[in-house]
């Protein structure tokens, strides 16, 4: 990916845990449906240690927790079902345990039904950030999407007070940069 994106985009191979990402990984955390996986206190030491860094955090879920969603999360074997014979690459394996015996299907099923049951609210994510780190961040919690199901997502930054007026700051600072007028 660094190579394709000339080193905008990098990765790590080290397995890194959220609660406690190490100190030379720094930047902005996102997660992509996942978050519903940490039970509430590891949830908070997610938050709490992006917060303990000084750097913002986001947290976006394609799942939800409402008869609706498990009953979309219902139609996802026949959704394998169809899906299968288009995958690349070809194996018989997958046919095998898909049409066979339909260990596929009943895992995505189990998966998605789990994931539904487990995904937090917004009003439960802000709960989880406010008791995970009770000042200096500036949190919000909603959904979006027209979608049948909408992203659930929580975003947190670090408040960060403008330099008193006349105040003169270095052109190559990171203040410089993150108050500069836009041009």
């Amino acid at each position: 990916m660094a190579r394709a994106t000339a080193g905008v985009v990098t990765g790590d191979a080290r397995s890194v845990p959220a609660g406690a990402v190490p100190a030379d990984l720094a930047g902005f955390r996102a997660m992509f449906s996942a978050f519903h996986h940490f039970a509430p206190p590891a949830a908070c030491r997610v938050l709490a240690d992006a917060a303990s860094r000084g750097v913002g955090i986001a947290i976006f879920e394609a799942t939800r927790r409402d008869p609706w969603a498990l009953l979309l999360m219902c139609l996802t074997p026949l959704f394998v079902l169809v899906i299968t014979p288009v995958i690349r690459l070809f194996r018989w394996s997958r046919l095998l345990l898909t049409y066979v015996v339909p260990v596929i299907p009943l895992a995505v099923l189990v998966d998605g039904v789990v994931s539904c049951l487990r995904t937090f609210t917004p009003a439960e994510l802000r709960a989880l950030a406010e008791a995970s780190v009770p000042t200096g961040y500036a949190w919000q919690a909603g959904e979006v999407g027209d979608g049948p199901i909408p992203v659930t997502f929580l975003v947190g930054v670090a408040i960060v007070s403008a330099p008193a007026p006349g105040t003169r700051i270095p052109a190559t600072s990171a203040a410089a940069r993150r108050f500069a007028p836009p041009r």
